[in-house]
């Protein structure tokens, strides 16, 4: 394993995922002060969605005909500074504008950040690719974290000081490029694409299956996990973002015991017992009368919803070793996305019916990936 290159592709990962997360905190001072309607405000973050998801795989595809590690860097820096010119412009298409390149950036460092994480891991695929996954993961949770102190003390127009760390990390990827390409060399020589194997679409499909059904369930528990405790548990705003806080914090923790797992024992079976114990976890949360018991099954729900995160990436760069790029744009990109477009059919049956109603719902979605998760195949070492 190459420890320095793949903390470089996790930084990168960090930064551009970094930009997708301070998209939301920049909201309510782009009403405030460029005095957008809400309608509006929503309209930058399906910029930002269909830029960053859609594009991927296209960008998966034209680097699968042709490596392009100079996008690793690219993509981190035109993530940063899309973030920061969006800060600065006067008009909200300009704002429009601003962000969906930023989502272009996204979009082309995902697939070649997979693909070259993948060569940084060595034999141990699996721990190098939760490693990768988790910087992203940090990085979307301290878009907020960041940015918003930003913004109070500097204003809007200080959101650019935010797009400085993509930047500098987009300066580490390129003075390290000769090192990512060497990797490129060793992985790609005839002898080791020989061990890979044909494409099988077919498994590809079924994981890609199980991996929209988790993009619904993960999109599903972050809206309404801290609506049900303030809702059903009648607790303050505080005690809903600490719910929310512990899902993410132990989901990351959770992203790095897969990583682990999956060297040790078959990657499918992993994924397929996680995907298993959701179901009767997330029941066991509904059934909880008080706050306090739901934070303690919290834990072991995120921890079996995030432990097949980087491990789907990896099965996905495996059932279609010709076609990494496409692979790790779908997988990364794409399928992840649904789970934001079917988010809203909750929020109406929430209002119809009720929270839990809306969560019980949720339970089906990892009843109907387990039969497609336990018939995965696994891959010839």
């Amino acid at each position: 394993m190459d420890r320095l290159t793949l903390g470089l592709l996790s930084a990168g990962h960090f930064s551009v995922d970094l930009s997708q997360g301070a998209v939301p905190a920049m909201l309510p001072f782009f009403i405030r002060d460029r005095h957008l309607s809400y309608a509006a405000a929503a309209g930058l973050v399906l910029a930002q969605t269909v830029s960053s998801s859609v594009l991927q795989p296209l960008f998966g595809q034209l680097t699968d005909r042709r490596p392009a590690p100079w996008l690793l860097p690219a993509g981190v820096a035109v993530a940063g500074a899309g973030l920061g010119a969006a800060a600065l412009m006067p008009t909200y298409g300009l704002i429009w504008l601003a962000i969906a390149i930023s989502g272009i950036g996204v979009a082309a460092y995902h697939p070649e950040g997979a693909r070259y994480a993948s060569y940084a891991s060595g034999n141990r695929r699996a721990t190098g690719m939760s490693v990768f996954s988790v910087g992203g993961n940090v990085g979307f949770a301290a878009g907020p974290v960041l940015a918003t102190p930003v913004f109070l003390l500097l204003g809007l127009r200080g959101g650019w000081v935010v797009g400085l760390v993509p930047v500098a990390v987009a300066v580490a990827l390129a003075l390290a490029l000769p090192r990512v390409e060497a990797l490129q060399a060793a992985a790609t020589a005839p002898a080791a694409r020989a061990r890979e194997g044909a494409d099988q679409w077919g498994a590809f499909l079924r994981l890609t299956g199980v991996l929209l059904t988790r993009s619904v369930l993960f999109y599903g528990l972050n809206t309404f996990i801290p609506l049900y405790w303030i809702g059903v548990f009648g607790q303050p705003p505080g005690a809903a973002g600490v719910a929310l806080a512990t899902l993410l914090i132990v989901g990351a923790v959770g992203t790095l015991i897969g990583g682990r797992l999956a060297d040790r024992f078959p990657r499918p079976t992993v994924v397929a017992i996680a995907v298993a114990l959701t179901v009767p976890l997330l029941l066991l949360l509904l059934a909880m009368p008080g706050p306090l018991a739901a934070n303690v099954v919290l834990v072991p729900l995120a921890l079996v919803l995030y432990v097949p995160t980087s491990l789907m990436v990896v099965m996905g760069q495996e059932y279609l070793p010709g076609r990494v790029g496409t692979a790790s744009g779908v997988t990364l990109g794409l399928a992840v996305s649904v789970g934001g477009v079917v988010t809203p059919v909750l929020g109406f049956v929430a209002d119809q019916a009720g929270l839990r109603t809306a969560l019980l719902l949720l339970v089906l979605v990892p009843a109907i990936a387990t039969p497609l998760a336990f018939s995965l195949p696994r891959r010839p070492r």
